[in-house]
């Protein structure tokens, strides 16, 4: 388990505080990340949409939208780790987030997580191997 004090677990915390801070007002201070997820917004929420068909992106508790939001777009750029990036978002659900949050956000994960064929290209490289 990694600790609270790791700099890319807080650097995510402070992604999430802005953009959760965002959804409510413009803000002035914003980490390139954000920036970066901010101009991606419509194609991560359409993402999201698709894998919470239930679950209207305005009617989100608007923390589990941020951990998202930032989820998606870290196993959409592909540097981290898929199964790195659900492990942290989760951790940052059960932080930040109401006591279903943590389940909601795997499970949003999970089907994202298959959407992007994650799991096909692991496999693919364990057959190169």
């Amino acid at each position: 388990m990694k600790s609270s004090t790791d700099p890319r677990h807080q650097k995510r915390r402070d992604a999430v505080k802005l953009l959760f801070a965002e959804d409510f007002t413009h803000q002035k201070a914003s980490s390139e990340i954000v920036k970066e997820i901010i101009e991606s917004k419509d194609h991560i929420d359409a993402t999201i949409q698709r894998s919470a068909p239930t679950w209207p992106i305005d009617k989100l508790n608007k923390i589990d939208l941020a951990v998202l939001r930032l989820a998606i777009y870290e196993m959409e750029k592909g540097v981290v780790p898929p199964k790195v990036v659900i492990d942290e978002a989760v951790e940052l659900a059960k932080e930040y987030g109401g006591e279903s949050s943590p389940s909601f956000v795997n499970g949003v994960l999970g089907s994202v997580f298959k959407e992007l064929g994650l799991e096909e290209k692991k496999t693919e490289e364990n057959i190169d191997e």
